[in-house]
């Protein structure tokens, strides 16, 4: 007996069996009647037992097609209860922030969620960082997080897959008396002099500091010294007052007190954020969460990338290929974000070989005919 006998081959086994024709089968799956009769010879080949005796007149079962059908039935029941228990358990997302903004992806995207799924439990924590929070997923520990994927390592992204979800504005925020505090704008290179704190000292937002240290780099600027980070709107406040130095951060993120955000121009450094998640996950909330991004980025175009704007190399070869679904974990030391996932090229092929309008009955008339 395989050990990969596919739930979508016993499907298709029971429905032809309790319709006896191949073309109410596919029907009732919404699947293309040349997939269904694929699927069903599959079957037939890695039983290594014939399932059905067809003419042109009939579909019957055979002996061996009467013996599986009530064993197919059993774990195709067994199969629904199990996603059934997935789909009432709680989705355990890490908001990647210890403090709410105005325009925070993650927050708005959570709120459109629930709003979408309501009788489900979309279970945020806040404790920030995408770097941390890939060992929480890999453990199973946590379900989705939302960051900048291409700061991970290359190891953690080969075992994970993201959704390109949007383009976040670069800005820096300071306490109120930095000489640079009241700009509407600043241009990147009236930073010089300023040494920017990239939160270096954070090991659980590696991916963020790893951004700052390519922008200043590429810009010819200096990076504070890492520090003990803060945690929490008071303490953060407290620290920039201490510190002095302008913090990386983004348009739109955390309002504090006695803080500025100021947002940097000339270039405008972009930030691409990422839905991050283990690419075995099946789960409602994570459909609610990308159907949520789906619609606040078409709506909003987050994905749309402003003319004169600065995006490392790495996550400008994401955006190229956010077009395809939640993208499978590359290979070690190959970056393919954009493949798509097991099963997905077959559907779209199967979708292809739907019956054309004025064709749909041709072929489904005897339910013989494969």
């Amino acid at each position: 007996m395989p050990h990969d006998l596919h739930p979508r081959l016993l499907r298709g086994f029971v429905a032809t069996a309790e319709t006896l024709h191949f073309g109410r089968a596919a029907e009732r799956l919404h699947v293309a009647q040349q997939a269904l009769s694929r699927d069903v010879r599959t079957l037939e080949r890695l039983l290594g037992d014939t399932l059905f005796l067809r003419t042109t007149r009939s579909v019957e079962l055979t002996t061996a097609g009467h013996g599986l059908l009530p064993k197919a039935r059993r774990l195709l029941a067994l199969h629904d209860e199990i996603l059934a228990g997935v789909a009432h358990r709680p989705l355990l997302l890490d908001l990647n922030s210890d403090v709410t903004g105005p325009d925070l992806t993650s927050d708005r995207l959570l709120q459109r969620a629930r709003a979408a799924w309501p009788e489900g439990e979309l279970l945020a924590r806040f404790h920030g960082g995408l770097a941390a929070a890939a060992t929480e997923l890999l453990a199973h520990r946590l379900d989705v997080s939302f960051g900048r994927y291409a700061g991970l390592p290359a190891g953690a992204r080969a075992r994970l897959a993201q959704r390109p979800v949007r383009l976040e504005a670069v800005s820096v925020m300071m306490a109120v008396g930095h000489p640079l505090a009241g700009r509407p704008a600043l241009r990147v290179a009236e930073l010089a002099g300023h040494p920017v704190d990239i939160c270096a000292g954070n090991p659980a937002t590696t991916e963020w500091a790893d951004l700052g240290r390519r922008l200043l780099d590429e810009h010819g600027l200096d990076a504070a010294p890492p520090r003990v980070p803060p945690v929490g709107v008071d303490e953060t406040a407290r620290y920039l007052a201490r510190h002095g130095d302008p913090m990386l951060t983004t348009v739109g993120g955390p309002v504090l007190p006695g803080v500025v955000n100021v947002p940097l121009v000339e270039p405008v450094p972009l930030s691409l954020v990422s839905l991050v998640h283990r690419p075995d996950l099946r789960h409602p909330g994570l459909t609610a969460l990308l159907a949520a991004a789906a619609e606040l980025g078409a709506r909003e175009s987050w994905l749309r990338r402003p003319a004169g704007s600065w995006l490392p190399a790495a996550d400008a070869e994401l955006l190229a290929v956010r077009s395809g679904p939640s993208s499978r974990p590359e290979r070690p030391g190959q970056e393919r974000p954009g493949r798509e996932r097991p099963g997905q090229e077959r559907q779209g092929q199967e979708r292809q070989g739907r019956d054309r309008p004025g064709q749909e009955r041709q072929g489904r008339e005897r339910p013989d005919q494969e």
